[in-house]
């Protein structure tokens, strides 16, 4: 295979060696690996495109590359430059360091790229590594992504059939925060809403008298309804959703259709 790897978290990120370790596995001694990362950390910036400015690529080496730019911008950069020759067969992001489940989704950098991945027409894949009391203080908090995240790929691309209706699908997988050793399973779950967690501001007057606010995040570990995505990582089990980038709400269409005239 010819696998794309990219990520918010930065080039230097831990997370991008543990999803090139993964991509490695996956493509196989005669496959590709590439790296088109963000040179800076670009969380919180989902699907965001340097659309008015233009974007600086660095070669770094030898199919690694540095973008000054979003997550998505990597995924354009990567197909319309380096590897425009010769597309990728998947596309890569990840892994993120703290989960991509729930109301995250809709803020994520590293969920931006598969959605850019999936407008492409190029299969994509999420990851992200969910934080918590049994894994924050491990040697690698990794290491639940290290050992099960190509298995999980695997069995993402053996049930990806193709899918040609309008929005591509692209997949979010989110690994719970336990050792790898107690990981239960796999468990295909819908993206869920954790009641109550929302992001927010703090403040911070400065010395010379400006305001600064920082933007802060909810608990992490209050589960939303149970069997999606945030639950079953909560449970200790690896989430798999599938995900499409049509925001339309089908079912109030559906429900208002005397609205039509």
């Amino acid at each position: 295979m010819r696998i794309l790897v990219t990520n918010d978290d930065g080039i230097n990120a831990p997370g991008l060696a543990v999803l090139e370790g993964i991509a490695t596995t996956l493509a196989g001694p005669q496959g590709e690996v590439w790296i088109v990362a963000p040179a800076f950390e670009q969380s919180g910036v989902a699907h965001c495109i340097n659309y008015t400015k233009p974007t600086l690529i660095t070669r770094l080496e030898d199919r690694r590359y540095m973008i000054e730019g979003s997550p998505a911008d990597c995924v354009l950069c990567a197909l319309y430059d380096p590897m425009k020759d010769a597309r990728p067969d998947l596309i890569l992001s990840g892994v993120n360091r703290g989960n991509n489940a729930a109301e995250n989704t809709l803020y994520s950098g590293t969920i931006g790229a598969a959605i850019e991945g999936a407008l492409q027409g190029v299969p994509s894949i999420a990851l992200s590594q969910y934080y918590g009391p049994a894994n924050r203080e491990l040697d690698d908090p990794f290491e639940a992504a290290v050992e099960h995240g190509a298995d999980v790929c695997r069995r993402i691309l053996a049930q990806n059939k193709g899918d040609h209706n309008g929005y591509s699908l692209f997949w979010n997988v989110n690994f719970p925060p336990v050792a790898a050793a107690d990981v239960k399973g796999i468990r295909l779950a819908a993206q869920g809403r954790r009641p109550g967690v929302n992001f927010s501001t703090v403040p911070h007057d400065a010395p010379n008298g400006r305001r600064f606010l920082w933007i802060t995040g909810g608990n992490q570990q209050v589960p939303p309804a149970d069997g999606t995505d945030a639950d079953v990582n909560l449970d200790g089990y690896i989430s798999v959703t599938p995900m499409r980038a049509d925001l339309t709400a089908h079912d109030v269409i559906e429900g208002f259709a005397d609205m039509n005239t």
